[in-house]
């Protein structure tokens, strides 16, 4: 059944089909005046589902509501996003509302031209004002009250910056996930750091350490804080377990179409961090270049993007889409909240080489595009004959209490599951599972308690509260995720990378890491979304992830994008296809590439 969770809005492939979009319609009134609401055509049929509000500035009520269209003959509903701002009429006595009109602000549906959209509009404009709508006022203060606290979540990401750490020469960050811990590895006297996703070894006692930089080229320092050399002395135990080459080149490279091949460059220093680090490079001291337009210089010898404000003499540095500045390199770094940017940030020229940041100002075009695109989910229809899930456990399940809640999360495990009530829920690849006992069996689960959507970001399993349960029927579920789920949140008008929170990993006879905000060097693009990138990576210094595979599953984001290419190639040139053919299609094209975690392979689910 539709639930409560149709708080946020779906979004449903395939794709509407022009004719039941364009065809001239008739609305139903359904004998039941409650939601959702229906409108029948030949074609098929168009749902609107309770509208949740957002704002109350007056008498105008701002909204958005779930629609789906299920064509004559397809099961499958397509589901999309209406935005509506109703005028309305209170009674204190009787505790309504009445809707005196509405207007349909906007429609977003996966893969539908602006034409159709505006069809649906239109549609919807026609038929919605028949329906007589009648609102409880009490339901309306308390869904009122939700989405403020919502707003006031996103407030309380963190922005207080990690260690920052300037470069002028080529260097590479090695972070480590809090103190070092190593255990052997089998069948060796080599010991492993574990608690990072780089290929960081030691031979057994206090012999020196070992990182693999890329192919057959290796480091090794008497100690982690120590003077790291290039060597080619290598133990054979310690060399044979180099991590496989990347089968996909493309996976390092954001611009595919770039036929140059990488230009060698000498060693890079290396730096290990083990608390919340980033890491800024110049090649040599800074050179900076102005920004037509603007009172802006950037800074053209780094991949980072760092820019002074001419008037102030102040640097502004973007790290995991959040602003910091300082009146020296060096720092102090200080966050500044996007509202509080100088004006001519949001001049810059879209085609500029630092387009991309308007994606982090307020108010511009990129901006809004991001912010409409994070209100918009990826979903999927799960078969409950094939949906399964083992959650497996460092020793007996433990939990901890979730700050403010009464919520408790499973700490020794590498899973999401939350205990409520005294049953277990489990989130894993954005599909609830459910269970009376925290090793199971699991179930696909139909419905979530609210509770969930409670989460505080100071929770290492905050992002669960942006993955939903749509609809059921005995066969099929139907579910979806927000860009919280991949650490993409809301804050100021723009979107930022991970909460700022750093959450304790379980350290027991496995290693369990959370979700980290730095580190990873994390950079917004509309072509391709979040990517993560080291500060030097050219001629044999690839410095690849080791046995982790990628930092999905460790630190980063869902989408590995390094840059396999080195300083300003590949990235800005991803960046301008993007935005040449629109924020819009770049924000999908990035889809496109694989940010869908429903279409990667899965061994838990059957997608319909």
């Amino acid at each position: 059944m539709i639930g409560t969770h149709f708080r946020r809005l779906a979004v449903f492939a395939p794709a509407l089909t022009q004719m039941l979009l364009l065809a001239p319609a008739s609305a139903q009134e359904p004998a039941d005046p409650a939601w959702p609401r229906e409108i029948t055509v030949a074609e098929g049929s168009i749902v609107i589902y309770q509208p949740q509000p957002e704002s109350l500035d007056g008498n105008a009520l701002s909204a958005r509501a779930a629609v789906s269209v299920t064509p004559t003959g397809n099961p499958a509903p397509s589901f999309g996003v209406v935005w509506l701002t109703m005028r309305i009429d209170t009674d204190l006595d009787a505790r309504t509302v009445t809707v005196l009109d509405v207007n349909v602000d906007r429609v977003r549906f996966p893969n539908a031209t602006d034409e159709q959209q505006t069809s649906l509009a239109e549609l919807l404009q026609r038929e919605i004002p028949q329906w007589e709508l009648e609102i409880s006022l009490d339901r309306l203060l308390t869904t009122l009250e939700a989405a403020e606290l919502e707003r006031r979540s996103d407030e309380n990401l963190l922005s207080t910056p990690p260690v920052i750490i300037m470069a002028t020469e080529p260097t590479v960050l090695v972070s480590i996930d809090g103190e070092p811990r190593m255990v052997p590895v089998e069948g060796s006297d080599v010991l492993r750091v574990v608690n990072t996703p780089f290929t960081l070894l030691r031979t057994a006692g206090d012999g020196p350490f070992y990182l693999h930089a890329g192919g057959v080229t290796w480091y090794t320092a008497p100690d982690l804080d120590g003077d790291w050399q290039e060597t080619t002395d290598v133990p054979i135990v310690v060399a044979r377990l180099a991590p496989e080459p990347d089968p996909d080149p493309e996976e390092l490279d954001p611009d595919p179409d770039a036929d140059e091949p990488p230009e060698p460059g000498p060693a890079p220093k290396i730096i290990v961090a083990t608390e919340p680090t980033e890491l800024i490079v110049t090649l040599g001291e800074p050179e900076y270049a102005p920004i037509d337009g603007t009172d802006l210089l950037y800074i053209t010898n780094t991949e980072s993007d760092v820019l002074m404000e001419i008037g102030s003499q102040r640097f502004h540095l973007i790290l995991s889409g959040r602003w910091f500045a300082a009146d020296a390199l060096t720092g102090p770094w200080a966050p500044v909240h996007p509202d509080d940017l100088p004006a001519t940030f949001a001049a810059i020229p879209v085609s500029s080489e630092m387009g991309h940041l308007l994606i982090s100002v307020p108010g511009t075009e990129a901006a809004n595009e991001a912010v409409i695109e994070s209100q918009i989910p990826q979903t999927a229809a799960i078969q409950r004959s094939e949906a399964h899930l083992d959650v497996t456990y460092d020793g007996e399940p433990q939990f901890e209490e979730i700050e403010g809640t009464d919520m408790r999360y499973a700490i020794n495990t590498q899973y999401s599951v939350i205990e409520i009530d005294g049953r277990f829920y489990a989130c894993d690849d954005a599909v609830w599972f459910t269970s009376e006992s925290p090793t199971g069996p699991w179930s696909l689960a139909n419905s979530v308690p609210d509770d969930v959507y409670t989460m505080p970001p100071s929770s290492p399993v905050y992002n669960v509260k942006y993955v939903y349960i749509y609809d059921t029927t005995p066969e099929v579920v139907y579910v979806g995720y927000y860009p919280g789920y991949t650490y993409s949140y809301v804050y100021g008008g723009t979107i930022v990378y991970g909460t700022g929170y750093y959450y304790t990993p379980w350290y027991g006879s496995y290693y369990y890491p959370r979700h980290a905000t730095w580190g990873w060097h994390v950079r917004y693009n509309p072509w391709y979304g979040w990517g993560v990138g080291f500060s030097y990576s050219t001629g044999p210094f690839t410095f690849s992830i080791g046995f982790g595979g990628s930092p999905y599953g460790w630190w980063g984001p869902a989408r590995y994008r390094g840059y396999a290419y080195g300083y300003h190639r590949g990235w800005h040139a991803g960046y301008r296809r993007g935005a040449a053919v629109g924020y819009r299609a770049g924000l999908r094209a990035g889809d496109r590439n694989g940010r869908d975690i429903y279409r990667r392979p899965v061994r838990c689910k059957n997608i319909v």
